[in-house]
C-alpha cells in the first residue's frame, strides 16, 4: 500500500511530465516562432530569440525566491497550482501574439507567474524521507525529461502541419490539465506549524541564512554552472542543426528528434542514477555524470552531420540526468526542515539566472568563434561541476535554525 508521499510523488510524476510535454513543444521553436511574427534579418531574429529566452529568465529569477518564501508560509500546493493555471493562461495568450514584441513580453509575465519545476520539488521534498530523496528527485527528473523528450517530437509535427498557434494552445491545455490534477489528487501541502507573517527584511535574513547553511551554496553554484551548460546553445539550436541540413530538409522535425532523443536519454538514466545516489552518496553520481557531460559535450561543435550530433547529444543528456537530480537531492538533504520552499526557490532563481545569462553569453561567443566556442563552454562547466562535487560536505542533513 502507498503512503501519502508515495501518492504525492506520483501525482507530481504525472503533473511534471504533461506540463514538461507542453513547455517543450513550444521551447525549441521559439526561435522559428520569432521568425514567423515578423522579424526577417538573421540578426534580428537573434536579437529577439534572446530576448525572448533572457527576459523570461530574468524575471523568474526575480520572482522565484519570493515566491519559494510564500511557499513555506501559505503552502506548496498552492504553489504548484498558482504555476499551472497562471502558466496556462498565459502561454495561450502566446498562441496569440501579433509581433515579436508581444511575444517578450508574454515570456516576462511568464517568468513571474510560473516555476513548475522548482514548486514540485518543494511540495515533494516536504514529505519524502531524507533517505529516499535521491529516488523522489530522480522520479520528478523522469517526469521532467520524459515529457522534454516527448515535447519536441510532437511540436516538430505541429508545427509543420497545424502551424505555431496551435502548439501554444496545447500547451496551454496540457498546464490546465496538470493543474486540475494536483487540486484534485494531491493532499495537504501546506506547512505546519503556519510561519508568522514575513517582511521584506525577514525573507532577506532567510535567505542569508539559508546561503550561509553548509554546502548549500556550492550546490547552487554547481546548479548555475549545470543550467548554463544546457541553454547556452538554445537560442541556436535550430540554426545549427540547419547549417547541419540539406536545402528542403525539415528542420523542426530534426530538431524535435534530436532535443527529444537528448531528453529521453536523461529519462532513462535520472531514476537509476537518483538510487544509486541514495546507496552510494550523490556527490560521487554528480562527479561521475559531470565527468561524462564535459567528455561528451565537447566534440558536438565538430560534428558535420545531424546523426553525429544525435550520438552525442543522446550521451550528453544520459549525463545530465545524474546531475540534475543529484544537485536537487542534495540540496533536499541540506535543508532543515520548513525552509524547502525557499530553498528550492532560491534555486530555481539560479536556474533563471543562468538561462538569462547563457544565451547572451552564447551569443558572444558564438559570433566570433562558431557554434563550437558554445559546447566547449558547455564541456568546461560540466568539468568544474566535477571539481565542485569533490568538495561538498557530507550529505548529513543540516541542523540550523529556520529563519524568522
Amino acid at each position: 500500500m502507498q503512503t501519502r508521499w508515495q501518492t504525492t510523488l506520483w501525482i507530481m510524476f504525472v503533473a511534471q511530465f504533461l506540463s514538461a510535454i507542453g513547455f517543450s513543444i513550444i521551447f525549441p521553436f521559439l526561435p522559428l516562432y520569432v521568425a514567423y511574427l515578423g522579424v526577417a534579418t538573421v540578426g534580428d531574429i537573434a536579437l529577439w530569440s534572446g530576448l525572448v529566452f533572457s527576459l523570461q529568465a530574468l524575471t523568474m529569477a526575480i520572482a522565484a525566491p519570493i515566491w519559494g518564501s510564500l511557499a513555506d508560509r501559505f503552502g506548496y500546493k498552492l504553489m504548484v497550482e498558482r504555476a499551472m493555471y497562471g502558466g496556462a493562461i498565459i502561454l495561450l495568450l502566446m498562441g496569440f501574439a501579433r509581433s515579436a514584441e508581444e511575444l517578450t513580453l508574454l515570456r516576462a509575465i511568464q517568468g513571474m507567474i510560473t516555476g513548475t519545476i522548482s514548486a514540485a520539488n518543494a511540495l515533494v521534498a516536504t514529505v519524502t524521507p531524507r533517505e529516499r530523496m535521491g529516488f523522489a528527485m530522480g522520479t520528478l527528473q523522469m517526469g521532467l525529461w520524459s515529457g522534454t523528450a516527448t515535447g519536441p517530437l510532437i511540436g516538430g509535427l505541429m508545427a509543420e502541419t497545424l502551424g505555431f498557434r496551435a502548439t501554444f494552445i496545447t500547451t496551454a491545455a496540457l498546464l490546465l490539465v496538470s493543474g486540475i490534477l494536483v487540486t484534485i489528487g494531491v493532499r495537504g501541502g501546506r506547512p505546519a506549524p503556519v510561519k508568522p507573517k514575513q517582511q521584506p527584511s525577514g525573507m532577506l535574513r532567510g535567505w542569508l541564512t539559508i546561503l550561509r547553511t553548509p554546502g548549500i551554496g556550492p550546490t547552487y553554484g554547481m546548479r548555475f554552472l549545470s543550467s548554463l551548460a544546457q541553454t547556452i546553445l538554445l537560442p541556436f539550436a535550430p540554426l545549427f542543426i540547419a547549417s547541419l541540413l540539406s536545402a528542403g530538409d525539415p528542420v523542426n522535425a530534426f530538431t524535435g528528434l534530436i532535443v527529444g532523443v537528448s531528453s529521453a536519454a536523461g529519462t532513462a538514466t535520472a531514476i537509476w542514477l537518483g538510487r544509486l545516489g541514495d546507496r552510494i552518496g550523490h556527490r560521487q553520481v554528480l562527479m561521475g555524470s559531470a565527468l561524462l557531460a564535459g567528455l561528451t559535450f565537447a566534440p558536438q561543435g565538430l560534428a558535420s552531420n545531424v546523426w553525429q550530433l544525435l550520438i552525442l547529444q543522446a550521451l550528453s543528456g544520459a549525463a545530465i540526468g545524474g546531475i540534475t537530480p543529484s544537485l536537487s537531492a542534495l540540496l533536499g538533504r541540506y535543508t532543515a526542515t520548513g525552509n524547502e520552499g525557499a530553498v528550492y526557490g532560491l534555486d530555481s532563481s539560479i536556474v533563471s539566472a543562468a538561462r538569462a545569462v547563457a544565451p547572451l553569453f552564447g551569443a558572444l561567443v558564438v559570433g566570433p568563434f562558431g557554434y563550437g566556442a558554445a559546447f566547449a563552454v558547455s564541456s568546461v562547466a560540466c568539468f568544474a561541476i566535477g571539481i565542485g562535487a569533490a568538495r561538498l560536505p557530507t550529505e548529513e542533513r543540516q541542523i540550523v535554525s529556520k529563519p524568522t
